[in-house]
């Protein structure tokens, strides 16, 4: 059996080597925990940048997406674009077609409007001349109205076909206005004039004691026969509708061809509505 002896030396180095033991070994879990403490910021700050990473993956993958939306939406316009062009080139097609067949027919109605002109004024300088002066101003504003560029020719022959409706109606009813006539001798009186229709235009005095019937044939006006005074007033009263529609028996104001031809009709009776 072996014996140590103690000795004070010994004991003190060996509290010597045990106090270094301790100090390394605490200086090494320092710096454990150090390391530990470094790692885990680290990490932290590696996952602090992995989640922001991830979080502008996110928005860039939506703004892609939203990108292709709106890519997808631009094709479909393009391919409406495209359908809309290839549709406004038939029609610029078929509109220069028309063009084309308008000039042609504006190169037929001009003529055949002043023809109707020529046949308009015709009618108003040989026919019984029925308010006279506003037929002459009609006349005249077409024959404005034809050299405007800036009216168009369907409004113009609009404005022709009126006036010749106008005149039909002229033609058939029974109007009577103010005017003034010359006599034969060149005396003008301010009268009352009274139409009927195109077959018999009188004047009758203001103080209504004098009538004259318009003769076509002589282009003059005759003084009208006191017997025939009632029934031309009635015909009066008629047109200021003064009094109910009825049978007329009034002079004609036929021209001689006419007279001829309706020689057999001078006792004529004509009821018309009052215009």
């Amino acid at each position: 059996m072996l014996f140590f002896r103690y000795s004070p030396v010994t004991s003190s180095l060996a509290l010597a080597a045990l106090a270094t033991s301790l100090t390394v070994q605490a200086d090494s879990l320092d710096a454990a925990r150090s390391t530990q403490a470094h790692t885990n910021q680290v990490a932290k700050t590696a996952q602090i940048k992995i989640d922001k990473n991830s979080d502008q993956s996110f928005q860039l993958q939506a703004q892609v997406e939203q990108l292709q939306a709106q890519v997808d939406n631009l094709t479909i316009y393009q391919q409406h674009l495209t359908k809309l062009v290839a549709s406004q080139e038939q029609e610029k097609i078929a509109t220069q077609a028309q063009i084309e067949e308008i000039a042609k027919t504006r190169q037929g109605v001009v003529p055949l409007m002043y023809y109707m002109l020529d046949g308009y004024k015709s009618l108003i300088h040989q026919g019984t001349p029925v308010r006279m002066a506003s037929r002459e101003q009609r006349l005249a504003d077409l024959e404005l109205l034809m050299g405007r560029a800036d009216i168009s020719e369907a409004e113009k022959y609009r404005r022709i076909l009126e006036a010749y409706q106008i005149e039909i109606d002229y033609g058939t009813k029974l109007g009577s206005y103010e005017g003034e006539i010359t006599l034969a001798n060149n005396d003008t009186r301010q009268v009352d004039l009274l139409y009927l229709g195109r077959v018999s235009l009188l004047a009758r005095s203001k103080d209504t004691e004098h009538i004259w019937l318009w003769v076509q044939a002589s282009k003059q006006w005759q003084a009208v026969d006191s017997s025939q005074r009632v029934e031309i007033n009635k015909a009066y009263a008629l047109a200021s509708k003064q009094q109910a529609p009825s049978l007329l028996n009034l002079p004609l104001s036929l021209s001689k061809l006419e007279s001829q031809t309706k020689a057999q009709e001078q006792d004529q009776s004509q009821t018309l509505e009052a215009k």
